[in-house]
C-alpha cells in the first residue's frame, strides 16, 4: 500500500464541468467580472477565502500595473507562534485575468493604491466573507449546479486538480501549504471522476 494511502473520506469538490460552469457563467455576466476572478484566483492558487480576500492592489503588483508571478502573503492561516513567510505563485490564465481586472478597476473608479483592496463590494469596501460566500451560492445557482458547495470546496479542488494532474503529494503540500503532509493525503484520494475515467480505458 503507497505511504500516502489513507482510510479518510474525501473532501468533496467540483467537477470538471460544475467548475467550466461556474467560471463560464461569471465570465459572460457583465456585473460578474469580479466574482470570476476571484473564484479563478481560489481555484489557481488554493487560496482560502480570506486569505484571497485580503489581498490589496500591491500584494500583486509593484506599480499598479505590472503584475507579480509570486505573490508572499500577509494574512495565511497560522499553525505556529511564528509562522514561516508564505507564497502563491500564479497560473498564466490567472496572471492574465489578474491584468484585466485591474483595468476592470479603473474604468469603474475603483482605487488602484498599493494598499487598497483587491476586491471591492458595490459600497467600495472589502469585500467580506460573508458576501463572497454569497455570492458563489448564487453564481452557481445561475449556472444551474445540481448541488450547491461551500466557498472552501474551491481550495479542496484547486488541490484536487493538482494532484490528479502531477501525482506529486509533495508539490501539492507545497501548494497547499500544508505543514504536515498527512494532512495533503486526503487529496490522493481517487474521486468518482477518477474511477469512471479508468474504467471506460479498461480492456473487455
Amino acid at each position: 500500500m503507497p505511504y500516502y494511502a489513507v482510510h479518510r473520506r474525501p473532501h468533496r469538490t467540483m467537477t470538471e464541468l460544475e467548475q467550466v460552469k461556474v467560471l463560464k457563467v461569471t465570465g459572460e455576466h457583465a456585473r460578474g467580472f469580479r466574482d470570476h476572478v476571484l473564484f479563478a484566483l481560489a481555484l489557481g492558487t488554493g487560496l482560502r477565502e480570506h486569505e484571497a480576500l485580503a489581498l490589496d492592489v500591491g500584494d500583486i503588483t509593484e506599480d499598479g500595473t505590472t503584475i507579480k508571478r509570486r505573490i508572499t502573503l500577509r494574512v495565511f492561516k497560522r499553525c505556529t507562534k511564528r509562522p514561516a513567510p508564505q507564497e502563491i505563485f500564479l497560473p498564466d490564465s490567472l496572471h492574465y485575468k489578474i491584468g484585466r481586472l485591474l483595468a476592470w478597476k479603473k474604468r469603474r473608479g475603483e482605487s488602484l493604491a498599493l494598499d487598497a483592496p483587491l476586491f471591492v463590494s458595490r459600497e467600495s469596501n472589502r469585500l467580506s466573507t460573508r458576501m463572497a460566500r454569497t455570492a458563489f451560492r448564487r453564481w452557481q445557482q445561475r449556472a444551474g449546479l445540481d448541488r450547491i458547495h461551500s466557498f472552501h470546496v474551491l481550495r479542496h479542488t484547486a488541490c484536487t486538480n493538482l494532484y490528479r494532474r502531477t501525482r506529486g503529494i509533495r508539490l501539492v503540500q507545497r501548494f497547499a501549504r500544508h505543514v504536515n503532509i498527512h494532512t495533503t493525503t486526503i487529496y490522493a484520494q481517487p474521486t468518482e471522476e477518477d474511477l469512471m475515467r479508468a474504467v471506460r480505458e479498461l480492456p473487455c
